[in-house]
Parts: structure tokens; sequence; C-alpha cells
């Protein structure tokens, strides 16, 4: 079992920065890839960025390649989303999730197998 909680959401100008953890326990948190995923009023949720389990590698959506960074710190048991240049089209709920049968990232929702509760990032122009 893996349970996560997000953190660091809220309302935040176009152009502003957030960075957003989530904190893991129970299974050892240096053993999973990790992701990110969002999901915005009337859409389906979607992929933003995943993390190997050592942090060596990192893919991201093309729409915030170049603007967001995704760590973690397995010592903390928390990844990070970075997010910059933030666009109203970036406001979601964004959920961190738990992929504890890789250690490579995934795009895939179905890879993932815990999430978290989600935490709103609101991007006013």
């Amino acid at each position: 079992q893996v349970q996560l909680v997000e953190s660091g959401g809220g309302l935040v100008q176009a152009g502003g920065s957030l960075r957003l953890s989530c904190a893991a326990s129970g299974r050892t948190f240096g053993s999973y890839a990790m992701g990110w995923f969002r999901q915005a009023p009337g859409k389906e949720r979607e992929f933003v960025a995943a993390i190997s389990v050592s942090g060596g590698t990192t893919i991201y959506a093309d729409s915030v390649k170049g603007r967001c960074t995704i760590s973690r710190d397995n010592a903390k048991n928390t990844v990070y989303l970075q997010m910059n240049s933030l666009t109203p089209e970036d406001t979601a709920v964004y959920y961190c999730a738990a992929d504890v049968q890789r250690f490579r990232p995934s795009v895939l929702q179905d890879s993932y197998d815990y999430w978290g509760q989600g935490t709103q990032v609101t991007v006013s122009s």
C-alpha cells in the first residue's frame, strides 16, 4: 500500500510559478516510479510528467515540456513538480501517482496503482 498526499497548489497569476509536492508513505519510496497527472474542468485526466526510481529518467507531456520539472527526494519520500510560466490552460486539479510495478516512468494512467487526492492549481489571466 502507498499513501500519497499532494500539496502546494493555489491561485497564481499567468506567468507565475508553483511547486507541487507529493509526500508518500507505506511502501519503500525509492522502489517505484512516480508521475503527475492533471484534470481540467470538463476534460479527461491527462499525463503531465513522470520520473524513474533513481530520478535519472524523466518524461514530460509536450504541453509542459520546458516549463515544468519533475524531481524526487527519496530520502524525504517526496516527489515535486516545479511549474513555471504558468498559463490559464494549466488550471486543473493535479494528482500524483505511484507505479509500484515499474522502475521506469510511464505516461499511461493504467500503469499507476495509487493516486493522491489532488491539489487545485488555478492560473488567472
